[in-house]
């Protein structure tokens, strides 16, 4: 009798279910995309190296690439320092980038310059798609070579080798001794697009040394932990270190040490409240789902005064009355809360084709949407049930 009367009144019975239909979608796909965007931060740090610290310049800095250029309190003696006397520390690769225009004959492009040291490689763990990286001899001499990023070497060369040709950085001409395989984009910066050089090449002809300076600035030292159990020790050594080094016995710190699992905590625990405010967004709209379920059952509780007099007059009771319209709020949340969760689940597929995000089907998500979608019509169909129990039913025939 229920179905047949929801299926009297199709339309409204479809419109009371959208806002249930909408609420299981939402909390679906934004539980979702809140855990994709987690598992999205956890690798982007991931692909920064394994048990790294990030040394920065300023004492406001929040990460291995905020504020850089901001402060000029690091030094390249400061990373030899780091290398030579923290025993916890097993490579340190210091850097000092800048955007430059870099040509190959009638080809131009703008790529982000890195000057840094063969450390670079175990720090960062990247790996090469032709050639080789700079050596210790390139270093030492401050040699003229150049390791190109994936898409800055297919701008300038497209299908040709470009091992062995010369580039030119502002004007300064480099001999391309390699090629870094792909490694995308991190934050939002693309690291195909870039030039690695000796950090001394970069700094006797590309930047210039900083007057007053008896050592190179550097915009960022990273520096591999021997093991995962020896990071925390290595960021103390390190802090201690450079407190020494710049004199800042009753001063605050000037640089910020941070580690991976640092990093990560960070970023975990702001993923966190996002995915609880998505789902208690989400949430609202099952809320007023269940609002929209009562609203309907009160009106059709108004219009089918005469049936239900009729009904109690040849003998139904008040529960009969009650579980009737109970049972019709219950199949409009149950069904509206199925099309939902298919929507839900398309919408999932949609956001892993169309945006960088991974994003999975929550079994949890599901079964709390749909609980609490069956529980919102049980919940907001017992007052409409409960003014139908008790229409008189001589006022409702003479109504």
């Amino acid at each position: 009798m229920a179905v047949k009367t929801l299926g009297a009144n199709k339309l409204r019975s479809g419109l009371t279910m959208l806002g249930i239909i909408i609420g299981n979608a939402s909390v679906i796909a934004m539980v979702a995309a809140g855990q994709a965007a987690q598992e999205f931060v956890t690798r982007e740090f991931e692909s920064l190296g394994t048990n790294v610290l990030f040394i920065a310049p300023g004492s406001a800095q929040r990460g291995p690439t905020a504020g850089i250029g901001r402060a000029d309190t690091l030094t390249l003696a400061d990373a030899e320092a780091i290398a030579a006397e923290v025993l916890a520390v097993a490579e340190v690769s210091p850097e000092k980038n800048q955007r430059l225009r870099v040509t190959y004959e009638t080809a131009q492009t703008q790529a982000n310059i890195i000057g840094t040291t063969p450390d670079y490689v175990p720090v960062r763990q990247i790996s090469l798609a032709q050639g080789r990286f700079l050596s210790p001899v390139d270093s030492q001499s401050a040699l003229p070579v150049a390791v190109l990023g994936s898409e800055t070497a297919q701008t300038l060369f497209g299908k040709q080798n470009p091992i062995g040709q010369k580039i030119r950085v502002s004007n300064v001409r480099f001999t391309v001794v390699g090629v870094v395989a792909s490694r995308g984009s991190t934050f939002g910066q693309n690291q195909d697009e870039t030039v690695y050089v000796p950090i001394q090449v970069m700094v006797n002809q590309l930047t210039g040394q900083e007057v007053g300076k008896t050592s190179p600035t550097v915009q960022l030292i990273a520096a591999s932990a021997r093991e995962a159990t020896s990071a925390s020790a290595a960021q103390y050594q390190i802090t201690n270190l450079l407190r020494l080094r710049h004199g800042l016995l009753n001063k605050e710190d000037d640089f910020v040490v941070q580690s991976q699992q640092d990093l990560l905590a960070t970023a975990a625990s702001i993923t966190d409240i996002l995915v609880q405010v998505l789902g208690y967004t989400a949430g609202i709209s099952l809320l007023v789902g269940g609002i929209g379920i009562m609203n309907i059952m009160l009106v059709s509780v108004t219009e089918r005064t005469q049936e239900i007099g009729l009904r109690k007059a040849i003998g139904a009771k008040g529960i009969d009355i009650s579980v009737q319209f109970t049972i019709e709020s219950i199949i409009l949340a149950v069904i509206g809360g199925l099309i939902g969760i298919g929507v839900g689940v398309t919408s999932i597929g949609i956001l892993t084709l169309t945006t960088p995000l991974s994003a999975g089907i929550s079994l949890s998500a599901i079964a709390i949407s749909f609980t609490v979608s069956g529980s919102t019509g049980l919940i907001f169909g017992l007052l409409p049930a409960r003014r139908a129990a008790q229409l008189d039913p001589i006022v409702a025939l003479r109504s």
